[in-house]
């Protein structure tokens, strides 16, 4: 990862379709555009190469979680169940839709775990959003289950796990709807950008039309202008040139997931002589996008000596435990209860009380993880040099800790 690794005459040829149109706008310009619609086929091309009815592309993958929780109904005075590792922009949607959001632990997968989402759904808890951290798959299937068990739709956050697959089904089709990120960093980019796929075809004709201003979308003679609207909305459109990008992105996705695979696998098996490592736990090896490599010490201060080790070595990994982007205890903002807002929204109501204060301790289970584990993104196109400094930053760790 990411995808711009291999950006080449594919992006480019694309993209002179769109500018050769002079069309940037998804909509609209029929005679102009000379049948060129790439936001349009990107939408269907990525449901259905995931194995969905309906793709909505959005502006980002934040967006897209925005977008999918309006159609859902999300608004005030419900609370959405996530986790507590995972990028701020999960929660972010939640409190931008009005709700509260209800942190779970996280087990082994790095992902949700099931027996802690069970404890924290209330009367009030309007949708379940696990997240497909780090390129692999979360225990889905239970989450589906107790999601059904309480009536409450299961919303996957799979932002960072185009490709993925668990039993051989694409992760974001098993909820009401999945959403992706395909921003700079992701497996397929498009620079900024992102997708929402469901196989309801009620719920993509919401998020249609309110992630356009609400516009019906229903050909009329006004043109633009023209349609009707059944309820506000708010402009979230992805422009033609990022759809051209994603067709070019989606068609290479497998090749990149492959070379991902080959990758991990030779670190995995360098870091596997480390005394005392474990793996984090993935579902099912065979679908997985090999995005990032995780890997866990015994402890954290074993994890710390192994990366200062890596990092004198020019290898140094990512350590989520101190990570400020992705982990429950370190967003300050969060624990504080920071905002623009004079009125103090969202943590605060209209009344100036406060609605929900996050204790930074409330996650033991998730902070014993995050001690222990050490991480590597997954690069596309790794030099043998760089893969083969890698191996012996791994190597000289295994040595120097026997």
């Amino acid at each position: 990862m990411p995808g711009f690794e291999v950006f080449g005459e594919e992006e480019k040829k694309e993209i002179m379709d769109v500018l050769d149109t002079g069309v940037l706008f998804r909509y609209e310009f029929g005679e102009q555009r000379k049948g060129v619609f790439k936001v349009r086929e990107f939408e269907k091309k990525f449901a259905s190469y995931c194995g969905a009815k309906c793709g909505q592309a959005v502006t980002s993958g934040t967006a897209a979680l925005k977008v999918a929780m309006a159609a859902l109904g999300v608004g005030p005075g419900d609370e959405v169940i996530t986790q507590g590792f995972t990028f701020v922009a999960t929660w972010e949607a939640i409190f931008d839709a009005g709700a509260v959001p209800v942190f779970t632990e996280v087990d082994e997968t790095l992902n949700m775990d099931p027996a802690d989402l069970e404890k924290k759904i209330t009367d009030r808890t309007k949708v379940i959003i696990p997240v497909h951290m780090l390129g692999a798959p979360a225990r889905i299937e239970e989450i589906i289950a107790i999601g059904d068990k309480h009536n409450i739709p299961v919303l996957e956050d799979t932002a960072q796990a185009a490709g993925c697959t668990l039993n051989g089904k694409y992760l974001g089709t098993f909820g009401r709807c999945g959403t992706f990120s395909f921003d700079p960093v992701k497996t397929m980019t498009t620079g900024e950008g992102g997708m929402i796929i469901t196989d309801d075809e009620k719920l993509w004709r919401r998020m249609s039309e309110y992630h356009d201003h609400g516009h019906d979308h229903v050909v009329n003679p006004g043109a633009r202008g023209g349609e009707g609207r059944n309820f506000i909305g708010f402009n979230y459109r992805m422009m033609e040139l990022q759809g051209a990008i994603g067709l070019a992105q989606l068609a290479k996705l497998d090749e990149m997931i492959l070379s991902q695979k080959k990758h991990k696998t030779a670190l995995k098996e360098a870091a596997a002589k480390i005394p005392g490592v474990t793996f984090r736990t993935i579902l099912d090896e065979k679908g997985d996008s090999a995005t990032f490599f995780g890997f866990f010490l015994p402890d954290g201060e074993k994890a710390g000596a192994v990366n200062e080790i890596l990092r004198q070595n020019n290898c140094g990994a990512i350590a989520f435990g101190e990570n400020t982007w992705h982990f429950y205890p370190k967003w300050e903002h969060l624990a504080a209860g920071s905002t623009l807002s004079r009125s103090g929204w969202p943590f605060k109501d209209q009344n100036g009380k406060r609605r929900v204060i996050y204790d930074p301790a409330v996650l033991p289970q998730s902070a014993a993880i995050m001690d222990r584990l050490l991480v590597f993104q997954v690069p596309i196109n790794l030099s043998g040099e760089r893969l083969a400094e890698m191996v012996g930053a791994l190597e000289k760790a295994a040595n120097e800790l026997n």
